[in-house]
């Protein structure tokens, strides 16, 4: 993997392939770049493909102190300043969804063309005016899971984001995430699962003028269709696809259509600005 250096200091660990309009792939709380291997396949279809190991997770350190979702954004926002990014599309899945809002919704987005999100609620955290996200039970038993026995929370965690019941294609791939999931720091995602959880990006969707694709399993155990709709009626150009054989990860359990989409998405997009360079 390379490497680039954040402003802090931190070593931020990304894989790089292809050419032509760039995807910024960037993975749910407790996975990490190799979650979107099958994405690999856009690199034929002339699209440069770049995956991040967000902080605390993959070939990622948590760096010197602990991450927020200010602090990862703030890292993809300088990688995309580092490679010189025009016309990207940032995807993100899960945790990486909160990643891209905030990056599209704020000064980072420039280099940013438009953002996919894959089942991901703009508030976490129910209360007695939204009901889109998690209970405060939900909640708080996931941050006691975490905090008191990671390794069993992880791989539990790691089954739960395929359909139910598992077939004999997702069972392996389950356990794959299982064993992947329990590998990223436990201190980590405790930090980044409270800051999740303090996020609401409700008001902010509203300022985010890309175009935006959002994505949803049909059989997600933790979002609904409404949750997606709302995010579709609140993002000014935005549109809703549905995987009707997915959970929380269509991009693992239907990847041709989920590459299909992507590329269909960005097609519609307007072209890649180039570069002039004068000697």
């Amino acid at each position: 993997m390379d490497v680039f250096t954040a402003s802090d200091g931190a070593g931020i660990a990304y894989r790089d392939e292809g050419a032509g309009r760039p995807l910024v792939f960037l993975h749910g709380l407790m996975a990490n770049a190799d979650f979107f291997e099958p994405q690999r396949a856009l690199v034929r279809d002339g699209f440069r493909v770049l995956r991040v190991d967000l902080r605390g997770h993959g070939d990622t350190a948590p760096g010197e102190s602990l991450p927020d979702l200010a602090r990862l954004a703030a890292d993809v926002g300088e990688l995309a300043e580092a490679l010189a990014l025009e016309g990207a599309v940032a995807i993100g899945w899960s945790l990486g969804a909160s990643v891209v809002w905030r990056l599209l919704a704020g000064a980072q987005g420039a280099r940013f063309a438009a953002g996919v999100v894959v089942d991901m609620t703009p508030c976490v955290r129910n209360d007695e005016d939204w009901t889109l996200g998690l209970s405060q039970d939900h909640v708080d038993a996931r941050r006691q899971a975490i905090a008191e026995d990671f390794p069993a929370f992880a791989a539990a965690a790691g089954a739960a984001i395929f359909a139910s019941p598992l077939d004999e294609r997702t069972e392996p791939m389950a356990r794959w995430a299982s064993e992947s999931f329990v590998r990223a720091d436990a201190r980590a995602v405790g930090a980044l699962w409270s800051s999740l959880v303090a996020e609401d990006f409700r008001e902010a969707l509203a300022r985010i003028r890309q175009p935006m694709l959002v994505v949803r399993g049909a059989h997600s155990h933790l979002y609904g269709p409404e949750t997606a709709d709302h995010i579709v009626a609140s993002v000014p150009n935005a549109r809703g696809l549905t995987f009707d054989r997915s959970g929380h990860s269509p991009h693992l359990e239907q990847p041709e259509r989920f590459n299909r989409a992507l590329a269909d998405f960005a097609a519609s997009l307007p072209p890649v600005p180039v570069t002039e360079f004068t000697a």
